[in-house]
């Protein structure tokens, strides 16, 4: 998750027009340029009866990786592990996510709906921070992370101190990073309340950067 506001410029309204033209260079896993051909992104929102016409061409190797998206913005782990951080009434737009046993059925849906209110209201934070409870097997609290009050919306506050942990993988293995997230606390000497799960990327970029970053932020 480049650019201030981040991927949520990928769920803005249709009806709302910007371009962007970006030059991407495709580099191989040991830093030399491997092409001299750069990819162009343009995208134009028109009107709402129009529909946004998206050209990516690009054909990546599996040794090749882009150094940056323009969608979300590389994650530097080093931020966010083994951290302490502590917040106070850190102001948050919050929506709820269907899920399959753990798996969204609608995040996309309700990340558009929180992103239009977000934009329209101008209360992006950044850096971004979007946090989810997975608090049941059959859906979940998405927490955004907001710069002010947004009418139309529900708001919420996260107040206390947290522990910070990086993981990296599939997310098939949340449940192995929770549980090692309930032992990292412990071995702290802290008593563990609640556990958020910040997603870093989306899954394009996730693939793009090879590296899915998850970190855990452990409400002690």
């Amino acid at each position: 998750m480049g650019t201030s506001d981040s991927w949520l410029r990928k769920v803005r309204p249709k009806s709302q027009y910007y371009e962007t033209c970006r030059s991407l260079s495709i580099t191989n896993r040991t830093g030399n340029t491997i092409s001299d051909r750069k990819i162009k992104i343009i995208g134009m929102y028109k009107s709402s009866y129009r529909i946004l016409s998206i050209f990516l061409l690009y054909f990546m190797e599996e040794n090749t990786s882009i150094q940056e998206t323009y969608c979300c913005p590389k994650f530097n782990p080093a931020l966010w592990d083994d951290k302490e951080i502590t917040w106070n009434n850190k102001l948050f737009i919050k929506d709820r996510v269907r899920s399959f046993l753990h798996i969204p059925l609608n995040f996309g849906a309700v990340a558009k709906r929180c992103a239009k209110k977000i934009d329209a209201a101008q209360a992006e934070d950044s850096p971004p921070v979007w946090l989810s409870d997975e608090n049941s097997l059959w859906g979940s609290n998405l927490y955004i992370a907001v710069t002010k009050d947004i009418s139309g919306a529900t708001m919420t506050t996260l107040s206390g101190t947290y522990l910070t942990k990086v993981f990296e993988g599939p997310y098939k293995n949340a449940h192995k990073w929770a549980k090692e997230m309930e032992t990292y606390v412990l071995e702290k000497g802290k008593d563990l309340k609640k556990i958020y799960f910040f997603y870093t990327t989306c899954p394009k970029c996730a693939k793009a950067y090879g590296k899915n970053y998850v970190v855990l932020v452990a409400q002690i």
